[in-house]
């Protein structure tokens, strides 16, 4: 009996351990929301606790974690580096770099697209197109290819930058304008587009009348195909300047919601049948990078572009009203976790705020990193992970 409950307990254990674990761009459930609870909402004096720091390089992707690890990419010295370290201490487990180019234009260039970790492997896709899957333990290359001079498809005009999606047994890539599928086992083309440009958003899964479908934010607006085939279900035009369709959609009850910035503004569309029904357009949410979350009725999200107007917005889902501003946040970028908006302003001030539609009201602010600060923060078990466009990471525990 004893040895029945100590078996189940330590099974509980690693149980909850998964669950707090970030494993994909936007979370378990891709949608920005962390299940985990006891996270605190106030700062001493001297501001969080600080477990670690490590200097990554130039860049703006997030993070994935789990199994005590924590993983992230950047640019130095003409090369690319994926970096594996333990989450506990930092300490540098492994790295693997291959050449890039900085990619510099209209901004600092540097890594942007996050891998995406499933099944003992990490998948990381670069701006250039370099296709790796990991062993995510010891870092060995399972295979690696490029697949944008493979499949000859265009290259967007600021290089790849979706995650990976693991759908069963493949490996789906925002690759040309309506994407990319290969075989996990060894990154074989399964299916393809037959041309376009790629937007920037991350393949998003979802069932429509009895099929798996992937949304992809493309140059010209989203398209939905079949997720085994490939074959075009749905394509909904919304352009938008530079071809920069990079939030991913938020799908809920049969609607998705849509953004994109430099003052295009957000949709709301009505899904089944042939084609999407548009039902509303608004320009109170310009969302340029990172997508809004969905906190019951309500959407919480940086509205506008960098180095401009952009601030911390809710909006009303269903009918696209504003309900509350803030301007201090600039365009930083939040999750939530515990009731909580958990947050990054630009300028790198670290924020814990109740999710609520009265307002926006903080009960712990403190100042974490300097230098520019767009990556969306990563909370695993109750530690952050937060990074700034020169590669700062800072591990920062908000364990009550």
């Amino acid at each position: 009996m004893m040895k029945t409950c100590v078996a189940f307990l330590l099974l509980l254990s690693a149980s909850m351990s998964q669950a707090a674990d970030w494993p994909q761009w936007r979370g378990p459930d891709r949608d920005g929301i962390s299940k985990e609870t006891g996270i605190v909402d106030q700062f001493g004096a001297s501001g969080p606790k600080v477990l670690w720091e490590a200097k990554v390089g130039l860049g703006f992707s997030s993070f994935v974690a789990g199994g005590g690890k924590v993983y992230a990419t950047g640019h130095a010295d003409g090369k690319d580096t994926v970096f594996c370290f333990d989450v506990s201490n930092g300490k540098e487990l492994w790295k693997y770099s291959y050449p890039a180019e900085l990619g510099d234009k209209y901004f600092e260039g540097g890594t942007t697209g996050t891998p995406t970790l499933a099944g003992g492997k990490l998948y990381h896709l670069s701006r250039w197109g370099d296709l790796i899957s990991f062993d995510a333990t010891t870092g060995g290359v399972v295979w690696q290819k490029n697949i944008y001079t493979e499949t000859g498809l265009e290259l967007p005009e600021w290089g790849f930058s979706g995650a990976p999606l693991v759908s069963e047994d493949l490996l789906i890539l925002n690759v040309g304008e309506a994407g990319v599928a290969v075989k996990l086992s060894d990154g074989s083309v399964v299916w393809k587009s037959e041309g376009g440009k790629a937007g920037y958003s991350t393949p998003y899964p979802y069932e429509q009348d009895g099929k798996s479908l992937v949304v992809f934010g493309t140059a010209k607006g989203y398209v939905a195909v079949e997720a085994k085939t490939g074959k075009r279900v749905w394509d909904f035009r919304w352009n938008t300047s530079y071809g920069v369709n990079a939030a991913d959609p938020i799908l809920h009850n049969g609607y998705a919601f849509i953004s994109s910035g430099y003052n295009k503004g957000a949709a709301m569309l009505k899904l089944g049948g042939a084609e999407p029904q548009e039902i509303w357009t608004t320009r109170e949410m310009r969302t340029q990078m990172n997508a809004a979350i969905l906190v019951g009725e309500h959407l919480y999200g940086v509205d506008g572009n960098e180095g401009k107007d952009a601030g911390l917005k809710c909006l009303d889902f269903k009918t696209g009203k504003p309900v509350w501003e803030e301007q201090s946040i600039g365009h930083g970028a939040v999750m939530v976790a515990d009731g909580k908006l958990i947050g990054l302003s630009e300028k790198g001030q670290l924020f814990i705020a109740p999710v609520t539609t009265k307002g926006f009201e903080p009960s712990a602010r403190a100042q974490v990193l300097d230098g520019k600060c767009w990556s969306v923060p990563v909370l695993s078990n109750g530690l952050l992970f937060v990074r700034n466009a020169t590669g700062t990471v800072k591990c920062v525990d908000l364990r009550k």
